[in-house]
């Protein structure tokens, strides 16, 4: 059975690019926003989550925050086309497992990816 993992991201072009890379090798479910995200993970199990920073409403850290809630042991990988130093810094100390920043290479996406499922 495919491990799962939720991709959140704002950008349709994003989420698209991710699927593409991902898909051969997991389940891969996409959501636009923060709120569809916190909702798709009370009705479905996910084994991992890529998550993006910026996005509108309820960014990256807010979502994180309240999925800690009910899913507290999902890895989350943050995504970020910043690089910010003080945003990784954030991401990390909220108990991300790792970060990306957009635009990543898509080998590096599945290596960081696989690294984490590994550790379940």
């Amino acid at each position: 059975m495919k491990k799962r993992i939720l991709v959140v991201d704002d950008d349709t072009m994003n989420l698209v690019r991710t699927k593409m890379i991902l898909e051969s090798e997991y389940e891969v479910l996409l959501v636009d926003s923060g709120i569809k995200a916190l909702d798709k993970m009370r009705g479905e199990s996910v084994d991992l989550v890529l998550l993006d920073i910026e996005m509108p409403k309820l960014n990256g850290f807010e979502t994180f925050e309240r999925m800690k809630d009910f899913a507290a042991g999902v890895p989350v990988i943050f995504l970020t086309a910043s690089g910010l130093e003080d945003d990784v810094v954030s991401a990390i100390k909220l108990g991300a497992v790792n970060y990306l920043v957009k635009p990543f290479e898509p080998q590096e996406l599945l290596r960081r990816v696989a690294q984490e499922l590994s550790r379940q």
